[in-house]
C-alpha cells in the first residue's frame, strides 16, 4: 500500500470544476511539503502545485484557476480546479516530501507518491 491515496477525479465538461484529495497514511503531512503533478497522455509528468508549511506554489498555467490547502484533521491536502480546460486532461498525482519549502519540481525527488486519479475535461 502506497502511503498517499488520490482520489476526486473524473470526467468535466469544459469549464466545470472538480477537488482532488490526497490522503496520506502512516506520516503527518503537516510536517512535509506536498506537491501535485500532471501527467497528459504522451507526455512527461509536470510539476502543477505545492504547499509548503508557510506559503503554496502554482505553475502559470493553473494560477487563478487551482487552489492547493491542507486539512491537518484528515491528514490530507485538496487541490481545488476550476475553469478547467480540455489540456488540463490527465493522470493527477500527489508527491510528499521531507524539505517542507516546496524546492523541488521532480516527481521520483519526493520521498513518497500515490498512484494518481484520472481527471478528463471534454470541450
Amino acid at each position: 500500500q502506497l502511503p498517499l491515496a488520490e482520489s476526486g477525479g473524473g470526467l468535466v465538461q469544459s469549464g466545470g470544476s472538480l477537488r482532488l484529495s490526497c490522503a496520506a497514511s502512516g506520516f503527518s503531512v503537516e510536517n512535509y511539503s506536498v506537491g501535485w503533478f500532471r501527467q497528459a497522455p504522451g507526455e512527461e509528468r509536470e510539476w502543477v502545485s505545492c504547499i509548503s508549511r508557510r506559503s503554496e506554489y502554482y505553475v502559470d498555467f493553473v494560477k487563478d484557476r487551482f487552489t492547493i490547502s491542507r486539512d491537518n484533521t484528515l491528514n490530507s491536502v485538496h487541490l481545488q480546479m476550476n475553469g478547467l480546460k480540455p489540456e488540463d486532461t490527465g493522470l493527477y498525482y500527489c508527491a510528499a516530501d521531507a524539505d517542507p519549502g516546496c524546492a523541488k519540481r521532480r516527481f521520483w525527488d519526493f520521498n513518497y507518491w500515490g498512484q494518481g486519479t484520472q481527471v478528463t475535461v471534454s470541450s
